[in-house]
């Protein structure tokens, strides 16, 4: 069976062998559903625009998809990691910048309220959240403070029952669209990383601002922006977790992050290369169509065959997550790949594509410029052979 994606190109419905319980056969069809009615059709247009499709957002919370991992007394459907991780992959088939707008969202802007926010936190942002009354940002990057997340400057101190903080982040999805930011500051200079605590930070703070992010290369459909504090007063209450643990807070947060990059990197390849394939099947080049060429034949089944690791790479740092498994390596290991494997399958569906897949008017060369973030968005492919590296020789040593 195969679905028609308006202005585009049909794209066949994939068949997973990876015993999916029905619940997640259902997250998968509503949302595949959903992305191919909805979402394709604008997806050029918002990457043209560099503009927030504030109208899929909204029925993206209709449907519930920012609830699926979490508790049903907060609002969300206890779905589990691994059904948000299709929904991820699903929406990213088609636009990518969707994709990472639900990642983030998620991942970034809820998941660490949920988990470190004790009782009142949890209770006061995480169904409003959920519920869509405003989305949520994470704000670690700095501007001198990129992958050495350790180098973070924006400090925090203590004064009363408020912190007062200062300084800024940047390049935040997200950010606009915000009613609360969860955010790194140096609460003690003197301890390096073990003095760098976390915050949720309510959006009407005053001394706390957001500001226009630059133009960027993909994903232009997402929003981002950058934050500035000045003088800008907390609670102590807001305080995410105890003081002085917002660096290794900040580190899980990433694991699980890695899982929703992964998903997207995943959902971006797998768009490419049904694309791809479709035109290879169509075009008629040197008396016969391109798949009668043994070159196109040996790109279309390396792109099968990465795409079909990082799925079981994805999935199954998800199945890790959802079982309460320890997982940091094989999220480092799912986003290292499908990243790249994003990067290869959509340079690959340029070239099956030739000299329309450097126009504007086809979709792979936007699935190319959006895979480059995956790369690089929480921790960049360096940043995680140094952590598999470093797990797989911790392993050994304990052995």
């Amino acid at each position: 069976m195969q679905t028609e994606v308006p202005g585009t190109y049909t794209l066949p419905n994939i068949k997973h062998a990876f015993d999916l319980m029905e619940e997640q056969r259902m997250v998968r069809d509503m949302v595949r559903e959903f992305a191919l009615a909805e979402v394709a059709p604008i997806a050029h247009a918002i990457d043209e625009e560099h503009r927030f499709p504030e109208e899929n957002w909204k029925k993206i919370v209709e449907l519930g998809l920012p609830g699926i991992p979490f508790p049903e007394e907060l609002g969300g459907s206890n779905g589990g990691h691994l059904s948000y991780v299709i929904a991820v992959e699903e929406l990213s088939r088609v636009c990518g910048s969707t994709g990472l707008t639900l990642a983030a969202q998620v991942s970034l802007g809820t998941y660490p309220i949920f988990k470190w926010g004790g009782e009142k936190l949890r209770k006061m942002y995480v169904p409003k959240l959920i519920a869509g009354e405003y989305m949520g940002a994470y704000g670690l990057t700095e501007p001198n403070a990129g992958s050495d997340s350790g180098g973070t400057q924006t400090t925090a101190v203590r004064d009363g029952e408020q912190y007062v903080l200062n300084g800024a982040k940047c390049f935040i999805t997200n950010a606009n669209y915000a009613g609360t930011f969860i955010c790194t500051a140096v609460t003690d200079p003197k301890l390096g990383p073990k003095g760098i605590s976390a915050f949720v930070v309510p959006r009407a703070t005053k001394g706390f601002s957001v500001e226009p992010g630059e133009k960027k290369l993909g994903m232009r459909g997402s929003d981002w922006a950058s934050l500035v504090f000045q003088d800008a007063r907390i609670p102590k209450d807001h305080l995410l977790g105890p003081e002085g643990e917002g660096f290794k807070t900040f580190m899980k947060t990433l694991d699980g992050g890695r899982i929703s990059i992964g998903a997207l990197s995943l959902g971006i390849a797998q768009g490419a290369y049904d694309v791809a394939k479709q035109y290879a099947q169509e075009r008629e080049a040197f008396g016969g169509k391109l798949t009668a060429l043994q070159a196109v034949q040996f790109k279309l089944a390396n792109m099968a065959l990465d795409i079909e690791a990082s799925r079981h790479l994805v999935y199954h740092a998800a199945r890790l997550k959802d079982a309460e498994l320890p997982y940091a390596k094989e999220a480092a290991m799912a986003k290292l790949f499908a990243s790249e494997t994003a990067m290869r399958v959509t340079y690959d569906a340029i070239q099956i594509h030739g000299g329309y897949g450097y126009s504007r008017e086809y979709p792979v060369e936007r699935m190319w410029r959006d895979a480059k973030l995956c790369t690089i968005g929480e921790g960049t492919s360096e940043v995680q052979r140094l952590i598999i590296a470093r797990q797989i020789l911790r392993e050994t040593k304990g052995a």
